[in-house]
C-alpha cells in the first residue's frame, strides 16, 4: 500500500465506512499479514501460557502469570479491531509533513493496544523485582501519558510541529520509564534474587521499545522516510511479538521452574512490613 489513500475519486476521507476500509486492509497483503500473524501468534501465546501456568501455586507467581496473560489476550483483541477497520482511521497529513495534504490509512489502535498491554508488562516486570508500590505506581502512569500523547502525535492533523510537539511528551514520559528499569528496578530485582532473569528481560524490553518511536519517526506519520503503510505496519507488529510474546514466554518459563524465588520475594517484603510483636 502506499501513502496515500486508494479511495474513490470524490469521496472525502469523514465519508469513507468501515467497509471500504476492511476491503482496503484486506486487499494489501502486506499491510493485512501483519495483522493476521499477529491475531495467530496470540492466540498460540495465550493457550501456551495457560499451560506453562498450569502448577503455579504461590500468590505473587500467579499473580505475574495474570498480568502476562493479559498481553496477548489484549492483543489479539485489539489486532481483530484493527484487521476488522473497527480501529483503522483516515487522516489527511498536515501541511509541512513530507505527506502534507494527502490522506494516510491511521493504525490508531495500536496506541489502545500499548495503553493497555505496555502496563501489564511492566506490571509483571515490576512483581517480578518486587518493587514498591509506589514506584510501581509512577512507571505504569508514565507508561500510559507515553501511550495517550503518542495516539495524539499520530492523529493530530491541524499542525505538523503539534505532531512532534506530543512525540517529544510521549519520549519524556518513556524516559520515565527507562529511567526506573535501568536503575531502581534493577536493584529491587537484585534484592529479590530475580536480578538474573530480570536483566534478560530489561535488555529485550528497553532495546525492542526503543524500536517504536524510530519506527514512528521513520514511517508514515514521522519524517515518511518509509511510506508504506504496510512496511511500518510490518514493523510495529514484529515490535510486538518480540517485545511480547517472546518477553511473556521467557518470564513464565523461569517463574515456573523458580517459583519459589519469587515466593519468597513477596513473603519477605510482606515479612519486612509486618508490624513487630510486643
Amino acid at each position: 500500500m502506499s501513502a496515500g489513500w486508494n479511495s474513490v475519486v470524490g469521496v472525502s476521507p469523514l465519508q469513507v465506512t468501515q467497509s471500504e476500509v476492511f476491503s482496503q486492509i484486506q486487499n494489501d497483503v502486506l499491510l493485512s499479514s501483519s495483522l493476521w500473524a499477529n491475531i495467530a501468534l496470540a492466540g498460540l501465546s495465550a493457550l501456551l501460557f495457560v499451560y506453562m501456568a498450569r502448577n503455579v501455586e504461590s500468590p505473587r507467581a500467579k499473580l505475574i502469570w495474570a498480568a502476562t496473560l493479559m498481553i496477548p489476550l489484549v492483543s489479539i483483541s485489539s489486532y481483530t479491531g484493527l484487521v476488522s477497520g473497527l480501529t483503522v482511521g483516515v487522516i489527511t497529513m498536515p501541511a509541512g509533513h513530507p505527506l502534507g495534504g494527502q490522506e494516510v490509512l491511521s493504525q490508531w489502535g495500536r496506541y489502545l493496544t500499548w495503553a493497555l498491554s505496555t502496563p501489564m508488562i511492566l506490571l509483571a516486570l515490576g512483581l517480578l523485582a518486587d518493587v514498591d508500590r509506589g514506584s510501581l505506581f509512577a512507571v505504569i502512569a508514565a507508561d500510559i501519558g507515553m501511550c495517550v500523547t503518542g495516539l495524539a502525535a499520530a492523529l493530530v492533523t491541524s499542525s505538523y510541529p503539534l505532531r512532534w510537539a506530543f512525540y517529544l511528551i510521549s519520549c519524556a514520559f518513556f524516559a520515565v520509564v527507562l529511567y526506573a528499569l535501568l536503575t531502581e528496578w534493577a536493584a529491587a530485582a537484585s534484592a529479590a534474587d530475580t536480578d538474573e532473569i530480570f536483566d534478560t528481560l530489561r535488555v529485550l524490553t528497553v532495546v525492542l521499545w526503543l524500536g517504536y518511536p524510530i519506527v514512528w519517526a521513520l514511517g508514515v506519520e514521522g519524517l515518511a522516510v518509509v511510506q508504506s503503510v504496510g512496511l511500518t505496519s510490518w514493523a510495529y507488529s514484529a515490535l510486538d511479538i518480540l517485545a511480547k510474546y517472546v518477553f511473556a514466554f521467557l518470564l513464565l518459563r523461569w517463574v515456573a521452574a523458580n517459583e519459589s524465588t519469587v515466593a519468597a520475594g513477596g513473603a519477605d517484603r510482606t515479612t519486612a512490613g509486618a508490624p513487630a510483636d510486643d
